[in-house]
């Protein structure tokens, strides 16, 4: 499977008017792709596509609901419309509420999962037919490390990252078995300085935050960017989130232990915040079209993803550190 090279790519960004999708948006452009950005809300996309043309990039806006079949399929077809092929998809669209479970209303459940797991399928199903016509190319689905870990306060944003995990992986397995060239890759950040804290629905009184440390938006955009090249299956953003993943696998027990320990007051700030202060659940809301949020003192860069994006040296440094370590143990031994 061989990816076009990002300057030679037409690329659709779904959730792009701030956060991650922002910064991605803004990557591509630079790189010489031409750009599709989409989100609900119409400000932040046209100041969006000002900063885009102002660095000599091409793009154009759509405004769409991705909870809605028809809207998702819009920007589909103004991207053929436009620029005659699709060659990557990237989702990032999202929203969340945080409260526990038996304070979440059936209606506030079924919107997340009707935007965070439902639009990423509907995202999924307009793009397909484009890249099997093109011959190929690349899904690039951002979920969440929660698709992998146990947040507290989060049931239905977790339910809808669990979701898309197992909606890719039934996909990607569906297209190989059709011998399609189509890469599918699952990006699972750990928690992000983006302004999506300032815009979800809360009911515990205070502000929401993430559980420290916290990603770039970079970095992950960086992730997303080499998974537009480069065929990955998943990629988890942060090393902490790697840590936390790794621990998952061999022993949940423990993490379940860590996060009723830090998980419930990690995410609420000393803010006073009501229940009933504008969120973005059922619409968009404006003043944070921006890609950070307001925790850029906590956040770090990450060594693993670094390694990870050049295979080489990552392989490298793995041969380096088991033969000093195999030197060590061998002179263990004559000793």
């Amino acid at each position: 499977m061989k990816l076009k090279p990002i300057n030679q790519q037409v690329v659709a960004i779904v959730g792009a008017s701030s956060g991650i999708g922002r910064e991605t948006a803004l990557r591509f452009a630079k790189k010489g792709a031409k750009v599709v950005v989409a989100a609900r809300g119409e400000s932040g996309l046209a100041t969006l596509v000002d900063e885009i043309k102002q660095l000599g990039g091409d793009a154009i806006a759509v405004i769409a609901d991705v909870s809605e079949f028809e809207q998702v399929k819009a920007i589909a077809d103004q991207t053929i419309a436009t620029y005659g092929r699709l060659d990557t998809w990237v989702h990032v669209s999202g929203t969340s509420v945080v409260a526990p479970f038996d304070q979440v209303t059936p209606e506030e459940f079924r919107r997340v999962i009707d935007v965070n797991l439902n639009g990423q399928a509907y995202g999924a199903m307009v793009a397909l037919p484009h890249l099997k016509k093109e011959g190929g190319g690349a899904l690039i689905h951002v979920s969440s490390l929660a698709a992998r870990v146990p947040f507290p306060l989060q049931s239905p944003y977790a339910a809808s990252k669990h979701g898309v995990a197992g909606f890719l992986d039934s996909m990607r397995i569906e297209l190989q078995h059709q011998k399609q060239p189509i890469s599918v890759t699952n990006v699972m950040p750990a928690i992000t300085n983006t302004p999506i804290f300032n815009k979800i629905r809360t009911k515990m009184g205070v502000a929401p935050a993430g559980l420290p440390p916290y990603n770039k938006p970079s970095t992950v955009a960086d992730a997303i960017l080499y998974a537009a090249e480069h065929p990955t299956r998943d990629f988890v953003v942060g090393d902490m989130g790697r840590v936390l993943e790794m621990l998952q696998r061999i022993a949940p027990s423990i993490v379940d232990r860590l996060f009723l320990q830090v998980g419930f007051t990690a995410q609420l700030t000393g803010e006073p915040k009501s229940a009933d202060a504008p969120d973005n659940l059922y619409a968009p809301i404006s003043g944070y079209d921006t890609v950070e949020g307001d925790f850029g003192k906590l956040s770090v860069p990450s060594f693993t993803d670094w390694l990870d994006r050049n295979p080489s040296l990552k392989w490298g440094a793995i041969t380096v550190v088991a033969a000093s370590g195999l030197i060590a143990m061998l002179g263990g031994i004559s000793g």
